[in-house]
């Protein structure tokens, strides 16, 4: 019983040894490409500024268009899609968190009004639910399910994301209430510049810290460079990692804020706004009704001039 004791015992403790070594890692390492849009959901409560910025834009720092299709109007307690566009070049690869290249992920988010959700499984059509099958939606925070993210996914794969939306009904939520209402979408490609850190990616242009000549350039065993400067205070180095290609050489003269390396990012961040009208049924039945009362009354307003007409004929006849 003693030896099966230590045996158990070292198992636990080699697993938490494992745990602990994976926490450590993941907390110790946090730059992989695919660790957003988790940047933004962790930094920001709300990723949209009172400028109406989204906070995306803050790591993404290429300009690129994103579109979105959604319905002009929907009924309440409906599932409809919402599609945001993410256009991209498939021949252009980026730079990888190793140095290495590699095809660009895309990522979206989604925020809609108050009310609105991704709709539950049971409820989609089958047609929508083997679209989503590898697909991972999910809200941004517990405090507001209206508003969803999704990435980082395959750029050749996913130019087009479809997000199955299940409409609120404010005939049984008094505190929602049906008419126009806006949609914010936010979408990028490829990997941000900047982390919510402030510190460069190697996705990003890195510059001269100080003005002088270079009088090194050494290559470290990862890939990236040391750039050894001469300036009035001394030698100044400046560490450049894998990804980024030198544009400058041993001898040249350099001024602070010059660029060392040129800009690798392929990438970029858009953001567009629509609007989508929460529609509610009983206007469209008195809608309805209202132009059959009007076709009605145009049908007997002729049927009553030709009757009209007719007594007037034959009493001229007469």
């Amino acid at each position: 019983m003693r030896t099966n004791l230590i045996k158990l015992t070292k198992r636990v403790g080699i697993a938490l040894a494992a745990v602990a070594i994976l926490l450590s890692g993941s907390l110790a390492l946090p730059r992989s490409a695919a660790a957003y849009p988790i940047f933004a959901q962790q930094q920001y409560e709300n990723p949209r500024e009172a400028t109406g910025r989204i906070a995306c834009a803050n790591c993404h720092l290429g300009a690129k268009p994103t579109e979105v299709e959604v319905p002009q109007s929907v009924l309440p307690d409906t599932v409809f899609e919402a599609v945001v566009k993410i256009p991209l070049d498939t021949s252009v690869q980026q730079v990888q968190g190793d140095g290495s290249k590699g095809p660009l992920n895309v990522g979206a988010l989604l925020m809609l009004p108050e009310g609105f959700q991704l709709a539950p499984e049971e409820r989609l059509p089958e047609e929508m639910r083997e679209k989503l099958a590898e697909l991972f939606i999910q809200p941004y925070s517990e405090a507001h399910p209206n508003w969803l993210v999704v990435g980082p996914v395959p750029g050749e794969q996913y130019q087009e994301i479809g997000f199955p939306i299940l409409s609120p009904d404010p005939n049984t939520d008094r505190s929602l209430h049906f008419g126009k209402y806006s949609v914010h979408v936010g979408g990028n490609r490829g990997r941000g510049q900047v982390y919510p850190t402030g510190e460069k990616s190697n996705n990003a242009v890195f510059n001269a810290s100080a003005a002088g000549t270079i009088s090194a350039i050494a290559k470290g065993d990862d890939g990236g460079y040391t750039v050894s400067i001469n300036s009035d205070k001394g030698v100044v180095e400046d560490t450049i990692p894998p990804g980024p290609e030198l544009i400058v050489a041993q001898g040249d003269e350099v001024k602070a804020g010059d660029a060392l390396t040129n800009n690798p990012n392929v990438g970029g961040f858009g953001q567009i706004d629509a609007e989508i009208v929460l529609q509610n049924p009983s206007r469209i039945k008195g809608l309805l009704a209202f132009f059959a009362i009007v076709t009605i009354t145009q049908i007997m307003l002729v049927l009553k001039k030709k009757q009209v007409e007719r007594v007037q004929a034959a009493e001229m006849n007469f």
